[in-house]
């Protein structure tokens, strides 16, 4: 079998490597460990908000925990882009779902900040 110098053994451990990221990205994004650093709440106060509908899969699954979105709300104080930061992959699109229909005061120009969203099955 052939080796080179300091990379895997084996075809095999290629395989178990490339099998095994998936679970680490979504761990990663599960904690929040994956979060971008230096993100602050939004600074726009909600004139208009939609709670999330727990997914009937979390449930089942008793999963619980905190969404985390990055959020940019227009000048005109609708929702302009939403992204997940952190967060279990379950929950996040009620959380990006329900975050679409928000609404803010207006300001003088775009903002962004994180909104987080707490589940739990009660």
């Amino acid at each position: 079998m052939y080796r080179d110098r300091g990379g895997p053994r084996s075809f095999g451990a290629l395989i178990r490597i490339v099998a095994i990221l998936p679970l680490v990205i979504s761990g990663c994004l599960a904690t929040g460990v994956c979060q971008t650093s230096g993100q602050e709440e939004i600074s726009r106060k909600a004139k208009f908000k939609v709670a999330p509908a727990y997914p009937d899969l979390a449930r089942r699954m008793n999963i619980t925990g905190i969404v985390k979105l990055q959020v940019t709300v227009a000048a005109n104080g609708t929702v302009k882009s939403a992204r997940l930061v952190g967060g279990h992959p379950v929950l996040a699109n009620a959380a990006l779902d329900a975050i679409k229909k928000w609404r803010f005061e207006p300001g003088p120009e775009d903002t962004t900040g994180i909104v987080d969203f707490h589940f739990s099955p009660n």
